[in-house]
């Protein structure tokens, strides 16, 4: 079983000046050694305006960070926010591409809807159609990656013409993609269209090997890729704060994580937010106190080592650690991440390449299967594209006369660009 860390960039109120500056500076060390002692893959949230609870609002900018001050760990997006008012698609491809460059081919491409009402609205996105958003984008952002050039689109959520959209990427044909699953129907779809599901709800061994036994059965069954490519993979999200003694771990521990639990239930669920001027830490302790799920990750190296051994033998693909809650302390999260990797991760590392290699041989032929059902990109002729004032002027097209006044300013800009342009000829 392979191993990611999440970053959703907790940092609970009152806030210190630099606070974020420290969180950020803080996050890139927890990444390196993340790095040094063995994980697998560095996930980065994209969330808006959830003060407290996740100020990870660019993921693009710091995982290009990371990138920079890490050699071998994975990079993903854990997620993508796909609807056009958040990412328009074109600049999704761009951005996973040339992320994909700068760190060498290390990116995972998780994609997302998003579900809060204070992120949705902010960006003015329909709560009802935003599925049929993400499959759109999702579908033609992955086929720009892929295409020289794309041919274009007219959907019902964006449209653009042909254009070549670079840089692209390393890994051919786009980077691994995943979706963010939340409940079951979301988790079947990821295995109908060929997607990696990355699982952000808690769940025991018992619980996550009926998942897993679920997804792999759709999989090989009914998968119609939405990609270019598939990518059949279980993660899920555990809490972690490792400690020599369990006592000491579940002290340090236990807060963050029912802080990112009721966090979580505020945004999504249950909370009446005020931007800037509700304090959620506040309302957190004043709260009583609730039963905690995903909790296995916190206690001693044995426990945590036997805890996650049960979603190894359930077949989960990869564990992603909920390393920074509430208000851990920077030395904590270090101290924690060092342990791990030191006396939890070995034993998991001897038996995942083997694992790997079997359950590739077992899906070759499924894989093979879903290949062959992805539609071919048809060629088309591309249109020629002139610079604005060749075009213009060959099509007659501006007569300021009939134009507003503040149009006219533009065409008469326009126009002298044009006449500079000659005369400089």
């Amino acid at each position: 079983m392979k191993f990611g860390m999440f970053f959703e960039l907790q940092l609970p109120r009152p806030w210190q000046p630099n606070a974020e500056l420290d969180l950020y500076t803080n996050a890139l060390d927890w990444v390196e050694i993340a790095d040094r002692v063995g994980f697998d893959v560095a996930w980065a949230q994209e969330h808006h305006f959830l003060e407290e609870y996740s100020h990870s609002t660019a993921p693009e900018v710091f995982l290009a960070a990371c990138s920079q001050r890490t050699k071998r760990i994975r990079l993903g997006h854990g997620i993508t926010l796909m609807p056009p008012a958040y990412n328009h698609p074109a600049r999704i491809a761009e951005r996973i591409g040339a992320l994909d460059l700068v760190s060498r081919g290390r990116v995972e491409w998780g994609t997302g809807e998003s579900s809060s009402r204070i992120e949705l609205e902010g960006f003015g996105v329909d709560y009802i159609e935003k599925r049929a958003m993400w499959a759109e984008t999702v579908r033609e952002a992955a086929k720009m990656m892929a295409c020289e050039p794309y041919p274009g689109f007219t959907g019902q959520y964006f449209s653009m013409p042909a254009r070549n959209i670079v840089p692209k990427p390393v890994q051919k044909p786009h980077p691994p993609m995943w979706v963010a699953c939340t409940n079951r129907d979301t988790m079947k779809l990821a295995a109908r269209l060929g997607l990696g599901a990355l699982t952000f709800a808690f769940m025991d061994g018992n619980e996550a090997k009926y998942w897993v036994e679920e997804y792999y059965e759709i999989f090989k069954n009914e998968c119609q890729p939405i990609g270019r490519t598939v990518n059949p993979n279980i993660a899920m999200l555990m809490g972690l704060m490792v400690h020599e003694d369990s006592a000491t771990a579940h002290a340090r521990g236990d807060e963050g994580q029912r802080f990112f639990a009721y966090g979580l239930a505020h945004y999504y669920r249950f909370g009446s937010h005020r931007p800037g001027r509700t304090n959620l830490w506040d309302e957190f302790k004043q709260a009583p106190e609730f039963p905690m799920a995903g909790h296995a990750g916190i206690g001693s190296p044995d426990e945590v080592r036997d805890a996650f051994e049960k979603f190894e033998h359930a077949g989960v693909d990869q564990l992603i650690v909920l390393q920074q809650a509430g208000r851990y302390p920077h030395e904590h999260i270090c101290e924690s991440l060092e342990l791990f990797g030191g006396k939890v991760l070995p034993a998991f590392r001897e038996r995942e390449i083997e694992r790997e290699r079997k359950k590739q041989e077992d899906l070759a032929p499924y894989i093979a299967k879903a290949m062959e059902r992805i539609p071919p990109i048809e060629a088309q002729e591309v249109a020629v594209v002139e610079a604005y004032p060749k075009f213009w002027e060959n099509n007659k097209l501006i007569n300021p006369a009939t134009l507003s006044p503040q149009r006219q300013v533009g065409a008469e800009a326009m126009w002298r660009m044009m006449v500079g342009g000659v005369n400089r000829k």
